[in-house]
């Protein structure tokens, strides 16, 4: 049986990653689908004033809607799916996934955001540019882009 980790923040821009991968998948044997959900951070100004239990009521909704959009279009094919929540460290995340369920794929399905670096998910994946740095690259090559038009 074939394992995917799919790491998940917005249900629109996972579909997209997610369905060539899916039918690919399928077409070769059984899948078993860990589907991690990364809710938002709460900023720490709303922190403040929201309990602990209350941060995590809200994440476990907002992971379930996303699973009921996602966990169907992995089960079309008769595959398995293992949803689950995101924690604060995805890289030991990952680790312990694969340490629970032997050798995995990593598929790194959140949508990229300008000018803030994701999380990496696994030891090996290199950082993104961030800060002015990151954001003078996203704009250089926008740029670059224009003028070959």
């Amino acid at each position: 049986m074939d394992k995917w980790i799919v790491y998940v923040d917005e249900v629109e821009h996972a579909l997209q990653v997610l369905r060539p991968v899916v039918e690919a998948a399928g077409q070769r044997q059984p899948v078993q689908w860990m589907l991690v959900a990364c809710p938002p951070r709460v900023t720490h100004h709303a922190s403040k004033w929201v309990t602990h239990s209350a941060r995590e009521s809200w994440r476990g909704k907002w992971s379930e809607k996303v699973f009921s959009r996602l966990v169907p279009v992995l089960k079309a094919s008769g595959d398995d799916v293992l949803p689950l929540m995101g924690k604060s460290n995805l890289v030991s995340q990952t680790e312990s996934l694969m340490r629970t369920h032997g050798a995995a794929r990593v598929l790194d399905a959140r949508r990229p955001k300008f000018g803030q670096a994701l999380e990496p998910v696994t030891a090996t994946q290199a950082p993104e540019p961030q800060g002015a740095m990151g954001i003078f690259t996203a704009v250089a090559g926008a740029g670059l882009l224009v003028s070959l038009d």
